[in-house]
C-alpha cells in the first residue's frame, strides 16, 4: 500500500462490475471478499478498456483509490509508456483475435511514478448471444500467481468447520447412532470435496500433457504421496523455436498452500526467464534472485531445487544435445541403449557440480553441464521423493542413488515411456515408504528403425 494513503472503501462499497445491459453479472458478485483480497490483481473493463471493477490488491500495489480508477481510467492508462505501446500493438489485437491471452509481461505505473513488473492474463466474457461484453484481467506481481492459495484455504476452513460440527454432534448424541453416522458421512463428504479441490489445484501446477517434440521421445509421471497434501514438485516442457525445446523439473520446500504459491511463482518465473535467455545458468540465476527477494529474508524462507535445460534434437547427425544446469537438485540419470543390459555404462548420473539451492542465498552459483543422447538413449529427471523413499519396516533406510542407478541399468528398454512406466511401478511397489511427492520427466533420442 502506498505510504500515507487512506484505506479504500470496504468491499461492500464496491460499485461492482459494470456490465452492458445485454450482459450477465459474473460469478465474482458472489465472492467479493475473495475477489477483493486475492493475492493477485483483478480488474474488469468494458470492451473499450474502461475499468468497471478492480480489486483492493491491485489498488494497493499501484497506490490508487478505487474512485480514481473505476469509470475514469482505461486499462492502458495503468501501464507505462512502453506497456501502452505493447498493449495497443500486440496485447489488444491478440486478445480480440483469440478471446483470451496469458502470461504477458508488462509494466504498470504506480501513483508515486514507480514501475511495477507484472504478468498479465486476460479473457473476454461473452453474453448469451456470443457477443463480447467485458474483459477480465488478472495481474501477477513478479510473476506470482496465488489465486489457488486463497481458494484452497477457503475450502480447508470449510472442511475443518464441518468436521468440528460432526464431532460435536457425536459427543452430544452418542446414543443416537443414526445421527452420528450421518455426521461422519458429512465429514467424509467434505473430505472428499477437499481432496477433489487439492487434485484440481495440483493439476493446475503441472502441464495438462507434454507437447509432441519432433525428433524427441518424451514421457512424464507425477506420483502423489498423500491426497491430503498439496505437493511442491513441478515440471514443464515447451518450445523455444528454431528446433529447440526448454524443460525444467524441481521441488519447492514445504507442502500445502504456501508451497503451491512458491511453485506457481517458480514455474512462471522460469518460463519467462528461459524465453528471455535460454542459457540454463542464467534462468536459474533469475529464479534465485526472484525467490530470494520474495522469501529469502522472511521468518519462513522458501527455496527450491531445480534442473533447467535446453534440448536440441539433430536428426541429421543422429544425436540430441542437452544443455542443463542444476540448483541443488538430484543429478539426472542417463540411460544408454548401446550398453549391455545391467552392464557398465548402461546407466550413470550426469554430474552437475556446484549447484546451490535456489533462493537460499543472494549470490548462489550454478554451473552448466552437457549430455549428448544417441539413438535409443534417455535422460531421466526426478525429484527426491524417489531416492528418499524408505525401504525397511523401521523406515530408516533410504532407497538411494545407487539402487536407482542399478534399477535403471536392469531395464530392458531405455525408451522414455518404458523407463517412466518402470519407475512409476517401482514407486507403487514402495508404497507407504514414499512419503513425498515425486515428479518424473524423461527425454529420449528415438531409436533408429530396423
Amino acid at each position: 500500500m502506498a505510504p500515507g494513503r487512506p484505506p479504500d472503501p470496504a468491499p461492500g462499497d464496491d460499485p461492482g462490475e459494470r456490465v452492458p445491459p445485454s450482459g450477465v453479472p459474473g460469478p465474482e458478485d458472489s465472492a467479493e471478499e475473495l475477489y477483493d483480497a486475492a493475492p493477485c490483481g483483478f480488474l474488469s473493463t468494458t470492451m473499450d478498456g474502461t475499468v468497471t471493477k478492480v480489486n483492493a490488491t491491485l489498488l494497493d500495489w499501484l497506490g490508487l483509490r478505487r474512485r480514481e480508477v473505476v469509470g475514469r481510467m482505461r486499462f492502458a492508462d495503468l501501464l507505462t509508456v512502453g506497456g501502452k505501446l505493447y498493449h495497443e500493438t500486440h496485447f489488444a489485437p491478440l486478445l480480440s483475435l483469440r478471446g483470451e491471452i496469458g502470461g504477458i509481461a508488462l509494466q504498470m505505473r504506480t501513483a508515486t511514478g514507480g514501475r511495477l513488473p507484472v504478468l498479465v492474463s486476460a479473457a473476454v466474457k461473452k453474453d448469451a448471444d456470443g457477443e463480447p461484453v467485458l474483459i477480465r484481467t488478472t495481474v501477477f506481481d513478479a510473476s506470482d500467481r496465488r489465486a489457488y492459495e486463497e481458494e484452497l484455504l477457503r475450502r480447508r476452513r470449510a472442511a475443518d468447520e464441518a468436521r468440528e460440527l460432526a464431532e460435536a454432534a457425536r459427543r452430544e448424541a452418542e446414543a443416537a447412532r443414526r445421527e452420528a453416522e450421518a455426521a461422519r458421512s458429512r465429514s467424509e463428504a467434505d473430505r472428499a470435496r477437499l481432496t477433489d479441490a487439492l487434485v484440481v489445484l495440483q493439476q493446475a501446477l503441472l502441464p495438462a500433457e507434454l507437447p509432441t517434440v519432433p525428433g524427441l521421445d518424451v514421457a512424464s509421471y507425477y506420483y502423489t504421496a498423500s491426497p491430503d497434501r498439496l505437493g511442491g514438485d513441478f515440471y514443464d516442457l515447451f518450445a523455444l523455436g528454431a528446433g529447440r525445446w526448454a524443460f525444467f523439473l524441481g521441488d519447492v520446500s514445504g507442502k500445502g498452500p504456501k508451497a503451491a504459491a512458491v511453485t506457481s511463482l517458480t514455474r512462471y518465473t522460469l518460463r519467462a526467464a528461459v524465453f528471455h535467455d535460454s542459457d540454463p545458468v542464467s534462468a536459474l540465476a533469475t529464479l534465485n534472485a526472484v525467490l530470494y527477494d520474495r522469501y529469502g529474508l522472511k521468518a519462513d524462507p522458501r527455496h527450491c531445487t531445480a534442473v533447467v535445460g535446453v534440448v536440441e534434437p539433430d536428426a541429421a547427425r543422429g544425436r540430441t544435445t542437452v544443455r542443463l544446469a542444476s540448483g541443488g537438485h538430484p543429478p539426472a540419470l542417463v540411460l544408454r541403449a548401446g550398453a549391455p543390459v545391467d552392464g557398465p555404462g548402461r546407466a550413470d548420473y550426469l554430474t552437475t557440480p556446484g549447484g546451490m539451492l535456489v533462493g537460499a542465498l543472494p549470490d548462489a552459483v550454478f554451473t552448466p553441464a552437457t549430455a549428448v543422447l544417441y539413438p535409443g538413449d534417455t535422460l531421466l529427471l526426478y525429484t527426491d521423493g524417489l531416492t528418499e523413499a524408505r525401504t525397511d519396516p523401521e523406515r530408516t533406510t533410504l532407497y538411494g542413488d545407487e539402487r536407482l542407478r542399478d534399477f535403471a541399468a536392469r531395464q530392458a528398454s531405455t525408451a522414455p515411456g518404458d523407463v517412466i512406466a518402470a519407475v512409476a511401478a517401482l514407486l507403487e511397489k514402495l508404497g507407504d515408504g514414499v512419503d513425498d511427492d515425486t515428479a518424473l520427466l524423461a527425454l529420449g533420442a528415438p531409436s533408429r528403425p530396423g
